[in-house]
């Protein structure tokens, strides 16, 4: 998705510097008396209100930029009070410690201080939290914008890679072979494909399905494809359920076994593809590995995939940080690992 000008980090700056200094000029531009002004403000006034302002400025991000996405977002409601209790109390010490070196001859007078600078601390907190509203809720529009457009640009493609019509004619063509041979293996394959068809109709449309429905759509896809190579490929499959339930986008997965029936066959020598899943502490580790040649270049159905590009895009959107893709290409083996945050 493109960028508005006003979202790049340089005009975003340039923005807040002129709101800054715009805001902090109203008491100078409001004064009637412009010509005592000069008289009545010494350079002790200036530094003091410039230093003062900094620290105002200061609390406002430390507010917006830290305490509010660290813990008041995550519910440490107990540990966000006492940040801003500790703000306050350093705020009110410095302001003092301030007045104190600028003016050494005078004496604070603490209660109208403390009242003061409570006024103003309300104002800034206030501003701050609703300062980092409008940033989260502009950020989540703007997420949820581009899922929509990535959806309507990858739907189809997600639809002729769920059942590529030549993986669907093998199968069927497969399935006839075994009806000629009156073959035990053609109702429990009928049922796979029938799963597999439920799944990519149904459980595809929403948004989120179960791990243990991923796992098992994979099982089917996987069998069907053995059952279709035969001893011309060799798998190894290992697809550990978790224990405990999951929510996992759909069709998540499958494009990466996908990817590499379709690069590891056809004249690749010892073809051999390797599937690994598992969950470790709420963490996701999927591996994919198949036997490549660089010898050979084979010309593909462009439906029998949607690449690995538009996965890590899609990736990209539906985790961002919680998830990490590793491709590597080594001693003519092609790797895939997926680690992905569940929590």
């Amino acid at each position: 998705m493109k960028s508005v000008w006003y979202t790049k980090k340089g005009w975003i700056v340039l923005i807040h510097a002129v709101i800054w200094i715009g805001l902090f000029s109203l008491p100078f531009l409001l004064r009637h008396d412009k010509a005592d002004t000069t008289k009545d403000t010494s350079s002790k006034d200036i530094l003091s209100y410039i230093i003062s302002n900094a620290v105002w400025i200061s609390f406002f991000y430390f507010n917006a930029l830290l305490l509010i996405p660290r813990l008041l977002n995550k519910n440490l409601y107990g540990r966000y009070m006492a940040g801003l209790i500790v703000s306050y109390g350093i705020i009110v010490i410095t302001q003092a410690i301030l007045y104190h070196y600028l003016y050494p001859g005078k004496t604070i007078q603490w209660r109208p201080h403390v009242i003061f600078t409570f006024l103003l601390y309300l104002f800034f907190a206030a501003s701050s939290m609703a300062y980092r509203l409008i940033v989260d809720k502009t950020r989540a529009d703007s997420l949820a914008k581009d899922r929509e457009n990535e959806n309507l640009k990858t739907e189809l493609s997600l639809l002729r890679s769920q059942a590529s019509p030549h993986f669907m004619f093998n199968v069927l063509n497969n399935m006839v072979a075994l009806a000629r041979k009156k073959s035990d293996l053609l109702e429990p394959s009928l049922i796979k494909l029938s799963s597999l068809i439920r799944y990519t109709v149904y459980e595809a449309d929403e948004e989120t399905v179960q791990l243990d429905k991923e796992i098992e759509y994979l099982e089917s896809y996987i069998d069907l494809q053995r059952q279709r190579f035969g001893n011309n490929l060799i798998f190894d499959i290992a697809l550990k359920e978790p224990q405990q339930s999951y929510a996992i986008e759909p069709m998540l997965l499958i494009p990466f076994v996908e990817n590499a029936i379709k690069h590891g066959t056809g004249f690749v020598e010892n073809a051999h593809i390797i599937v690994d899943l598992k969950v470790e502490n709420n963490t996701l580790f999927f591996i994919v590995k198949n036997k490549y040649s660089e010898l050979t270049e084979e010309v593909k159905d462009k439906t029998s995939g949607i690449g690995l590009a538009n996965v890590q895009r899609r990736l990209n959107l539906l985790y961002n940080k919680n998830h990490v893709l590793q491709i590597e290409k080594k001693d003519g083996w092609f790797s895939v690992l997926l680690t992905l945050n569940l929590h």
